[in-house]
């Protein structure tokens, strides 16, 4: 596919970012990092390893990872209902020390509790005339790792960093809008999306108009985002967006594989 196309390589960090969040916090007194310096670790780190994992594939082409700053709006109602799950998940009893000892914010996941920070909506990806630019001189850009590194931005330009983490399927879907791509390929390790997931009888649906997806009531904590974002591309764009597995990208994008959202 990197022969063929011109790629624009997006990716998550809630594993990675989740466990530099607890590094930092074992560090004691003063450890604690804001999450848009983690993000921009996470992202750097992870950005690396795609890099060194291409280049050798794609020799005719040029590779290169970007820390990516996303702004989002101080207003975003997501402030006020943090929702982002990060790091591992605590029984009770640890999830009474986390909450007196740290002051994070803990929600029910499964039988225990689990860290959530706010997830605001990435509203302009401040690179994206670099990117543009890349894509343009023929690189396979890696950025918005992770939904972006959070910011704020000021009216006199200042640029602050943000306690949240951007959601990286809607950042992914702004990203492709901004740029002017053709298809949209939302990677994971399901296949695409299923009517009555997880049971008896499951069936993986081949295409959904846009406006079926709202009506599916699909789990925010894991395909509700990709479907969204393939959603916002798609009246943005009118293009091509496909929700499926990393194996089947390509066949994804022939309309063999994967569930393809339709205008």
């Amino acid at each position: 596919m990197g022969e063929e196309h011109d790629l624009v390589v997006t990716h998550g960090n809630g594993p990675q970012v989740g466990l530099l969040a607890l590094q930092a916090a074992m560090a004691g007194r003063g450890g604690d990092w804001p999450f848009d310096v983690l993000g921009a670790e996470s992202e750097g780190m992870i950005g690396y390893l795609i890099e060194r994992e291409l280049a050798p594939r794609l020799p005719h082409k040029r590779v290169v990872s970007l820390l990516t700053l996303v702004k989002v709006g101080p207003d975003d109602p997501a402030f006020d209902d943090p929702i982002k799950p990060i790091g591992p998940v605590y029984d009770d009893e640890a999830a009474a020390v986390v909450r007196r000892e740290r002051g994070w914010i803990l929600k029910p996941e499964g039988a225990g509790w689990r860290r959530v920070v706010a997830s605001p909506a990435p509203r302009r990806i401040l690179e994206i005339g670099t990117i543009r630019h890349l894509v343009a001189e023929g690189f396979i850009a890696i950025c918005a790792g992770g939904g972006g590194i959070p910011v704020q931005v000021a009216p006199d330009g200042a640029i602050r960093g943000t306690e949240a983490v951007i959601d990286k399927d809607r950042s992914s879907a702004l990203l492709a809008a901004e740029i002017g791509a053709d298809a949209l390929l939302l990677l994971s390790d399901v296949d695409g999306i299923y009517e009555r997931f997880g049971i008896p009888g499951a069936r993986r649906l081949d295409r959904l108009a846009a406006a079926e997806v709202e009506g599916l009531g699909l789990d925010s904590g894991s395909m509700g985002p990709k479907a969204d974002a393939a959603v916002d591309f798609v009246r943005a764009t009118g293009g091509l967006a496909v929700i499926g597995a990393l194996d089947d990208a390509t066949a994804m994008l022939a309309g063999a594989a994967g569930t393809r959202i339709i205008p």
